[in-house]
């Protein structure tokens, strides 16, 4: 491992502390997560079917962002 890693590593573990204090303060207000339009949720009476279709691709623009923000940083 060299310098660089480290600085990876750091800068993951800062993101997933701050990603658990948004969901640790701000759970209630996020309860329209996983049912955006777009989101496919069956349900019937013996079955369950839910895919966070539209969820899963707003995360992912995000972490996109995110990602080369802070490879243009560091």
């Amino acid at each position: 491992m060299n310098q660089q890693t480290g600085k990876y590593i750091i800068v993951l573990g800062a993101v997933i502390v701050l990603i658990g204090a948004i969901v640790y303060f701000f759970g209630n207000k996020l309860h329209w997560i996983g049912r955006l339009p777009g989101d496919i949720r069956i349900e019937r009476e013996n079955m369950r079917f839910y895919f966070p279709l539209t969820t899963m691709i707003l995360f992912s623009v995000l972490l996109t962002l995110i990602v080369n923000l802070l490879r243009k940083i560091l």
